[in-house]
């Protein structure tokens, strides 16, 4: 087996306006970055309409379909904006990472990264905010469940910012656990330690400066163990990089190796609970070089993993 590159053109053509950091130069850093390694290319489909259906309501995705400009922008919040290619690169995503939960369910690839955007964690079941559109691991999850008739899912989202929306998805659902690590206070101004959904959601806030010894502590004293408590049969992450030191949108002070290491963490629970199925998809980033570095330094693991 080995480790799936779900990536699509489209995802160049979600233009954002010019100075926006959720830019297509995103994508070249990323995609750039994992040149050369010996991963498995596959294009990321169109989402399904009854996979968006399990957490969007029709109402909501015909919306955004309605939304999108026929040139220029439009814009949905202050942050969020749509151009000519913003809808199918937000189909896109949704389904690369459904496609990936298929191939990693189905023994085709042992794990996959999903090289996609728009990124997807911040939108919730009725709202477009902070850059997402719609909630691609939280498809991705329910598809599993549903689909591939899993009985647990974990989400684990170590981005910057706390994934709201992921948690707006499935904090009713206690076939998923949701677990993150995020700045704390920071957009979107939720992820405090008290919100649990039905005690399937695990929030760890750290402070502006937090570094690698706060965020190695976080995952090894707090997520990891609540992970083998729920004993999933497949993980997957929100891979959001902008918890670097170098990163313009937040505080932490992460490093490169911090994504390997909490990587390497994620993999050995995988390998425990769900024979190694893992599906990896990209949100936050936007110091590109930083960027490019620690998506290549998360693949690595996955890409050893996979062999």
């Amino acid at each position: 087996m080995a480790t799936a590159l779900m990536t699509h053109k489209a995802g160049y053509d979600h233009v954002t306006p010019p100075g926006h950091p959720e830019q297509v130069a995103r994508l070249d850093a990323v995609l750039g970055a994992l040149e050369g390694m010996a991963l498995t290319p596959v294009e990321a489909p169109l989402v399904a309409e009854d996979d968006l259906l399990r957490c969007h309501p029709k109402s909501y995705v015909d919306s955004i379909r309605a939304a999108a400009p026929e040139d220029g922008w439009r814009s949905l919040d202050a942050d969020t904006h749509m151009s000519v290619g913003s809808l199918e690169a937000a189909f896109r995503a949704a389904g690369g990472a459904v496609k990936a939960v298929d191939m990693v369910m189905d023994g085709q690839v042992r794990n996959a990264f999903v090289a996609m955007r728009p990124p997807g964690h911040h939108a919730e079941r009725e709202t477009a905010m902070g850059f997402c559109f719609f909630g691609n691991v939280a498809v991705a999850a329910k598809h599993a469940l549903e689909f591939h008739g899993l009985s647990r899912v974990a989400i684990v989202d170590f981005d910057v910012h706390h994934g709201n929306g992921t948690q707006d998805l499935v904090e009713e659902d206690a076939r998923i656990l949701f677990c993150s690590s995020h700045q704390m206070p920071l957009y979107p101004g939720t992820g405090a330690a008290h919100e649990t959904g039905v005690g399937n959601v695990l929030n760890v806030p750290l402070p502006d400066g937090a570094g690698s010894a706060a965020f190695q502590a976080a995952w090894r004293d707090h997520v990891c163990p609540r992970i083998e408590a729920f004993k999933p049969e497949l993980l997957i992450i929100s891979a959001g990089f902008d918890a670097h030191a170098d990163d313009p949108l937040a505080g932490m002070m992460l490093q490169d190796s911090d994504f390997a290491w909490v990587t390497e963490q994620l993999c050995d629970l995988a390998d425990r609970f769900c024979d190694g199925r893992v599906v990896s998809c990209l949100e936050g980033g936007y110091d590109l070089d930083a960027l490019g570095r620690s998506a290549r330094a998360h693949v690595e693991v996955l890409e050893d993993r996979g062999q």
